[in-house]
C-alpha cells in the first residue's frame, strides 16, 4: 500500500521511511520517568493528550494525564465477533493491539456543528458558523502503524482531493503524533498483508518501541519531525545502544510473525471488479445485520450525512454533519428511491469500495489491516475470509 506522509497546511510532516525518519544522533531511550515527562511536556505545550485507557471493558482512546491512566499489564484477545481483556505476565503499558476506537473520531468527529441560526428578540435571524472557534491541539499517544496509514488515507480524502475539509485540516495540522510500534497483534490483525505495519515507517513526530527484558523497562525512540526532535531534546533520555535497537527490532519482528489473519491482495481490484454477481454476496448477506459496526470502527470510512434540528422553542436551528454508513438504507436514497435496497448490495458496495474502487479514487486501498471490522462484527463476518471465498471460485 502506498503510504503518504503528506500533510496539507503550514506544518508539513518531514518523516520518511525507517532510518530516514531518525534525526540527530541515531536514537534515544526513555525510561518510565522519561515517558511521564513526555506527557507533562505535551500538556505544558497546550496539547490535549489522548491515549489508551481502559473503560467499559475495552482499551479505548481518551484523555491521559499520567502513566497511571494507561492499560499497564493488560492486553486484548480478539477474534471474529469477540473482544476480551486479560492480564499480561508483565507490566507493559502498550501490550495490546487496537480497540474499537481509532484516531478518526478526533480528526473527523462523529458530530460537527456546521451552522447555528438563532431568532433574535427583534424577530431577526443571527447566523453563526458552528465550528469557527474550534482549533484543538491534540497529541495522540500510542498510534499504531496501521492507524498512521489510515490517517494518511483520510488525508487524501479530506485534504488532497478538491476542496479541503476545514475541520479536519485544522485538527490534522495541530496534531502531535507519538507512535508506538506494535508488539502484540490481535487474532484479527493482518497489517503485514496490507504493507501497513507493524512498524511505523513515517507520519509521526516521535515513535516508541516498548522493550521489557533483563535490562529493564524502556522505550526506544525514533524521531520523525523537527518538532519531535525539539520535544525529545527536553526529555530525560539516554543514547540508544546497539542492544536496544536490536531488542526493539525483535519486538516488531515477533509481532509481524504472529498476525492472526492474512489477505491475498494480488490483483485484488480486478478480482472484485469481475465478480459483482458472485454467489458469495448472497451468502454473506444472509448473515449481515446491516448494523454499521464495521464502518463505525473502521479508521478510514468517511461517509457522513447532514442533519437539521431545532430546539423545542423553535428559537434555534442547527445544521450538523454526522457520521453515516453505506450499510444504512437511507445512505443510497435518491429521487427515484434507494439505490442499494438489499443487504447483498450494501455489503458488496462496502467491501468492493474498500478493496477496489478506493484504489481508483485515491490511489491506495481503503483497508489498513487493523481487523476492527472482524472483531466488532456481531456475527463475526471476516473480510479476509470473504475475499478468499471469492478468489477460490473466481473464473477469471
Amino acid at each position: 500500500m502506498e503510504f503518504l506522509l503528506a500533510l496539507a497546511g503550514s506544518r508539513a510532516q518531514t518523516g520518511g521511511m525507517v532510518g530516514e525518519a531518525v534525526l540527530g544522533d541515531g536514537g534515544r531511550c526513555l525510561d518510565l520517568e522519561g515517558l511521564e515527562t513526555l506527557l507533562r511536556v505535551l500538556r505544558d505545550r497546550s496539547y490535549r493528550v489522548i491515549g489508551p485507557t481502559i473503560r467499559d471493558g475495552a482499551i479505548v482512546y481518551d484523555d491521559v494525564a499520567s502513566l497511571a491512566d494507561l492499560p499497564r499489564g493488560w492486553t486484548d484477545e480478539q477474534d471474529g465477533g469477540t473482544y476480551r481483556l486479560r492480564r499480561r505476565d508483565d507490566d507493559a503499558l502498550f501490550g495490546y493491539a487496537v480497540g474499537p476506537h481509532s484516531w478518526k473520531q478526533f480528526l473527523f468527529p462523529p458530530h460537527t456543528l456546521l451552522t447555528r441560526i438563532r431568532r433574535t428578540e427583534d424577530g431577526g435571524l443571527q447566523v453563526s458558523d458552528g465550528g469557527s472557534d474550534e482549533a484543538p491541539q491534540l497529541a495522540f499517544l500510542a498510534a499504531r502503524a496501521c492507524d498512521l496509514h489510515a490517517i494518511a488515507v483520510q488525508d487524501k480524502v479530506f485534504l488532497q482531493r478538491g476542496a479541503q475539509d476545514p475541520t479536519y485540516a485544522t485538527r490534522r495540522e495541530n496534531a502531535f503524533i507519538v507512535a508506538v510500534n506494535c508488539g502484540e497483534p490481535a487474532g484479527t490483525c493482518f497489517c503485514v498483508s496490507m504493507g501497513t505495519g507493524p512498524r511505523a515507517e513515517g507520519g509521526f513526530d516521535l515513535a516508541l518501541t516498548e522493550v521489557l527484558d533483563g535490562d529493564g523497562h524502556r522505550f526506544v525512540v525514533e524521531v520523525g519531525t523537527e518538532q519531535g526532535a525539539e520535544v525529545l531534546a527536553g526529555l530525560p533520555s539516554k543514547q540508544a545502544r546497539t542492544a536496544d535497537a536490536e531488542a526493539a527490532d525483535a519486538v516488531v519482528a515477533s509481532a509481524a510473525a504472529r498476525m492472526g489473519r492474512h489477505m491475498d491482495t494480488d490483483g485484488i481490484k480486478e478480482l472484485l471488479y469481475r465478480n459483482y454477481e458472485h454467489p458469495r454476496w448472497d451468502e454473506v448477506a444472509s448473515r449481515c445485520l446491516s448494523c454499521t459496526n464495521c464502518t463505525m470502527v473502521c479508521p478510514t470510512c468517511f461517509c457522513s450525512t447532514i442533519e437539521d434540528t431545532t430546539d423545542l422553542t423553535g428559537q434555534v436551528a442547527e445544521r450538523s454533519r454526522v457520521w453515516d454508513s453505506c450499510f444504512t438504507l437511507d445512505h443510497s436514497e435518491m429521487g427515484g428511491g434507494h439505490v442499494r435496497s438489499s443487504n447483498r448490495s450494501r455489503y458488496r458496495q462496502w467491501m468492493t469500495h474498500k478493496l477496489a474502487t478506493w484504489i481508483d479514487q485515491f490511489d491506495t486501498s481503503g483497508c489498513v489491516g487493523c481487523g476492527r471490522c472482524i472483531t466488532w462484527c456481531p456475527v463475526g463476518i471476516d473480510i479476509t475470509e470473504e475475499l478468499q471465498a471469492i478468489r477460490q471460485s473466481d473464473g477469471g
